[in-house]
C-alpha cells in the first residue's frame, strides 16, 4: 500500500493564504472604483430566478462562452476542468459521456446534467445518457450541493446547468474550421439575426460536424449535430422560443479500463502502453442518435408577476457492442468479456413557474411557485458473453465473440413535483426558503424473466439559506439543503433499491469588489448520503452500500489583474468516507475522488505594438490522493497537467473577422492513469491533444 501521509487536510487558514494576494489586489481595485456600481454577475440554476452571484447563499461557478473557447473544451466535462469541487477525469481520456463528479459524488452523468432548466432525461443503469456538444452552449453553471428543492431527483453533489445559445436580434455569423492531432477535423457554423424589420422574430441555426481517431488503436469519434431555434416576441410582455437539437454520433470513442497491475504498476516486468486496445475492431461499436424538441414561453403580467413554461420531448437510440478486459488470465494474458445493447428511449419534461415580487413591510419577497413533470420510457435489449484471452505482449486480434445471454426490459419512470421558494431581502440580509414535494413512480419490466419491479415513492425536499451582503462587497452565508434520487436499478433479486437521500450543511464567504466582475469565494460543506447504490462492472445487478459522508472546502478566484491580464485559480479539499456499509469498506475513503485538487489559468492579451492581437493562455491542474478501490488497497500516483492556448486576431493585419486559436491539452504529454473504478478497471488519461481552429465572423 502506498504512503498516504499527504492525505492530512490543510488548515483552513493556510488555504486562505493561496488567494490572499489576489484578494489584496481586488481590494485595491475596489477602493479605486468606490464610486462605481458593482457589475452584476447573475445565474439562474441555483434559484431559477435572476439572482446575483454575491446574493446566492450557495456555491456556484459560472463557465462562460469565452471560457469554453479560451480553454478549447470539446466536451462539457472538459469545460469543468478548472472548476473547484468538480472532478472531470473519472473515465480518463473517454469522451463518450459527460462524467462529472461533484463534491465526491458520481452518478454516471445521469442525474446532474440539465439543459435550459430541464433535466436531460437519461436512464441510470443503461447506456442511454445524453450529451450536448459545447459549441451549442452559451454558458454552463455548476451548482454545488443538493438542489432537489427546485429540480426533484438530483445528485447531492450538485448539478451542471447548461444554457443553449439563443436567437439574437443583431445579425451575427460565424464559420469555424478545425484540425488537430489524432486526425481531428471539424467544421461548424453559427448564424443568427432578425427575420423581420420590426425585430419581433429572430432565428438561430447552428451546425457542427467533427471526427477524430483516438489514442486507443482503431477506435474513432464522430459527431454531426444541428440546432435550429426561433424566438418570437409576440408583444413587449410575451415571448415564445422554439428549439430543436439533433445529434448523431456514428462513433462513440473509447470507454474501457485495464487492471491496476499492468497500467499503474508493471506486472512481471510488463507495462501496458497508454494507447493499448484490448477489444475487437470488427465487433467494436457505439452509435447514438438524439432528437430533442422544445419550447420556452414567457409572459409578464406586470412588473411584479411573470409566468414561464419550459417543455421538451426527447428521443434517443443507442446501439453498443464491446469486448473488454476483466483481470488477468496469466502473466501476460487478459481475460475478456463481451457486452452489447440496443436501447430506444423516449421522454417528456415540462416545468411551469410563476414568479411574483412583493413587499411585506420592509421585507421584499421574490416568490417562485412551480410545478413540473418528467416521464421516461426506455426499451432495452442487453447482450453479454465472452471473447478469447488477449496477450498484451503480442496481441492477436480476430477472436470469435460468443454471446451467451440476452435480456429484454422496459424501464419506466414518472415524476411530478410542486415547489415553493421565497427569496427575502431586508436591507443587506438575504434569506432563501424552499420546500418541494415529489411523487415518483418507477416500473421495470423484465420480459426475459417475466418479472416486474415497482417503486411508488413520495419525497419532501427543502432548503434554507441566509446571507449578509456588506457594503464593501463581502458576503458570508450559511445554508441547509436536501436531495433525493429514486433508484431505477435493481438488486440481485430483481427488486428496486430504496431511494438515495442526501442532506448538506454549507458555510461560505463571497467577495465581489465594486465596479468589477472579479469574484472570490470559499465554501465549507458537509454532505451525508444514504442508500447509495453501486455496481460491480462484471455483475448485472446493483448493491446498496449504506451511508457516505462527504466534507471539504473549495476556494475559487476570478481576477482581472490588469486590462490585459486575467487569472482564474481554485483549490479543493474533499474527504469522502463510507460511514456505514454491509461489507468491509466501512471507514474507508471513496475512490475516484481526489482528496486535493488545485488549478490555475492565466490569460494575457496584447493590445499594442507588433504583438497587438496576440492572446496567450497557460493552465496547470494538479490531482492528488486518489484511491484505486473501495477497499483502499492502493492510491494512484499524483499527477499534474499543463494546458496552453495561443490565439491571434487577424483583423490587426487587415483580415476583418478572421481569428485563429491553438489549444493544447496535456502540453508535456504526461502519461498517467486518471482514475480507477476498482483494481481491475483503471483509465488512462488523455495524451497530448493539439487542436487548431480558424474562425470567420461576418
Amino acid at each position: 500500500m502506498q504512503d498516504t501521509s499527504s492525505n492530512r487536510p490543510l488548515p483552513v487558514w493556510l488555504l486562505g493564504l493561496t488567494l490572499l494576494p489576489l484578494s489584496a489586489t481586488a481590494q485595491q481595485a475596489g477602493e479605486d472604483a468606490a464610486t462605481l456600481d458593482t457589475v452584476t454577475v447573475t445565474g439562474q440554476a441555483a434559484t431559477k430566478t435572476d439572482t446575483p452571484f454575491i446574493e446566492t447563499p450557495q456555491a456556484v461557478s459560472v463557465i462562460s462562452r469565452e471560457d469554453i473557447e479560451e480553454k478549447g473544451a470539446q466536451t462539457v466535462q472538459r469545460a469543468t476542468n478548472y472548476i473547484p469541487g468538480v472532478f472531470s477525469n473519472q473515465i480518463g481520456a473517454s469522451n463518450r459521456y459527460d462524467y462529472i463528479v461533484l463534491r465526491g459524488f458520481s452518478d454516471g452523468s445521469i442525474n446532474n446534467t440539465f439543459l435550459d432548466g430541464l433535466k436531460l432525461m437519461g436512464d441510470s443503469g443503461s447506456y442511454s445518457s445524453m450529451v450536448i456538444d459545447p459549441y451549442f452552449l452559451e454558458s454552463i453553471e455548476v451548482v454545488k450541493g443538493p438542489a432537489s428543492v427546485l429540480y426533484g431527483r438530483a445528485s447531492p453533489g450538485g448539478l451542471v446547468a447548461m444554457q443553449s445559445k439563443r436567437p439574437e436580434f443583431d445579425t451575427e455569423r460565424e464559420i469555424q474550421l478545425g484540425v488537430g492531432t489524432n486526425d481531428q477535423r471539424s467544421a461548424a457554423f453559427d448564424i443568427t439575426g432578425p427575420l423581420d424589420d420590426e425585430h419581433r422574430v429572430a432565428y438561430r441555426l447552428i451546425g457542427l460536424g467533427q471526427a477524430a481517431n483516438t489514442q486507443f488503436g482503431p477506435v474513432e469519434e464522430e459527431r454531426y449535430a444541428i440546432a435550429p431555434s426561433l424566438t418570437w416576441d409576440i408583444s413587449n410582455d410575451t415571448s415564445l422560443t422554439l428549439q430543436a437539437y439533433l445529434q448523431k454520433d456514428p462513433e462513440g470513442g473509447y470507454h474501457s479500463g485495464l487492471p491496476f497491475e499492468g497500467t499503474v504498476e508493471s506486472r512481471n516486468g510488463v507495462k501496458i502502453d497508454n494507447e493499448f486496445f484490448e477489444g475487437e475492431e470488427d465487433f467494436e461499436k457505439f452509435e447514438r442518435t438524439q432528437r430533442q424538441f422544445g419550447y420556452e414561453f414567457d409572459h409578464r403580467f406586470n412588473d411584479d408577476l411573470t409566468f414561464r413554461q419550459r417543455a421538451r420531448y426527447l428521443n434517443s437510440d443507442v446501439e453498443l457492442q464491446q469486448v473488454y478486459a476483466y483481470g488477468w488470465a496469466s502473466d501476460t494474458e487478459l481475460v475478456r468479456y463481451a457486452s452489447g445493447g440496443k436501447e430506444d428511449l423516449q421522454a417528456w419534461t415540462v416545468d411551469n413557474q410563476l414568479e411574483a415580487r412583493l413587499a411585506t413591510g420592509a421585507v421584499e419577497h421574490t416568490l417562485l411557485f412551480g410545478a413540473d413533470y418528467q416521464q421516461r420510457e426506455n426499451d432495452v435489449t442487453w447482450d453479454s458473453g465472452s471473447a478469447g484471452n488477449l496477450d498484451v505482449t503480442n496481441p492477436q486480434y480476430g477472436s470469435d465473440v460468443l454471446i451467451t445471454y440476452t435480456d429484454n426490459q422496459t424501464r419506466e419512470l414518472s415524476q411530478t413535483g410542486v415547489y415553493l421558494q421565497d427569496q427575502m431581502t431586508l436591507d443587506n440580509w438575504h434569506l432563501v426558503l424552499g420546500l418541494r414535494n415529489d411523487w415518483v413512480d418507477i416500473e421495470n419490466t423484465n420480459h426475459t424473466l417475466g418479472t416486474r419491479s415497482e417503486l411508488d415513492d413520495t419525497q419532501v425536499s427543502g432548503r434554507a439559506g441566509l446571507l449578509y451582503h456588506f457594503d464593501n462587497g463581502v458576503a458570508p452565508y450559511l445554508s441547509y439543503s436536501t436531495s433525493f434520487t429514486p433508484n431505477a436499478t435493481t438488486d440481485e433479486n430483481g427488486d428496486l433499491l430504496e431511494p438515495t437521500e442526501g442532506e448538506q450543511v454549507e458555510a461560505g464567504l463571497k467577495y465581489q469588489p465594486a465596479g468589477t466582475q472579479d469574484r472570490y469565494s470559499i465554501a465549507l460543506f458537509h454532505i451525508t448520503q444514504e442508500n447509495v447504490s453501486t455496481k460491480d462492472p462484471n455483475e448485472s445487478f446493483y448493491r446498496a452500500v449504506g451511508e457516505i459522508e462527504s466534507q471539504g472546502v473549495e476556494l475559487e478566484s476570478h481576477t482581472q489583474l490588469t486590462d490585459n491580464l486575467s487569472l482564474q485559480a481554485s483549490y479543493t479539499y474533499t474527504d469522502v468516507t463510507y460511514v456505514e456499509t454491509e461489507d468491509d469498506t466501512e471507514g474507508n475513503t471513496a475512490n475516484q475522488v481526489p482528496r486535493h485538487q488545485a488549478s490555475v489559468w492565466v490569460n494575457y492579451g496584447f493590445d499594442r505594438g507588433s504583438l497587438a492581437g496576440l492572446e496567450t493562455g497557460l493552465g496547470v491542474r494538479h490531482y492528488a490522493d486518489i484511491w484505486v478501490d473501495e477497499a483502499n488497497t492502493e492510491t494512484l500516483p499524483d499527477y499534474t497537467l499543463v494546458d496552453a492556448m495561443l490565439g491571434y486576431d487577424f483583423s490587426q493585419v487587415g483580415l476583418e473577422g478572421v481569428s485563429a486559436r491553438v489549444n493544447v491539452h496535456n502540453l508535456l504529454d504526461k502519461e498517467y492513469v486518471a482514475s480507477c473504478y476498482d483494481i481491475n478497471y483503471c483509465y488512462f488519461g488523455e495524451e497530448r491533444n493539439v487542436m487548431a481552429t480558424v474562425s470567420y465572423n461576418f
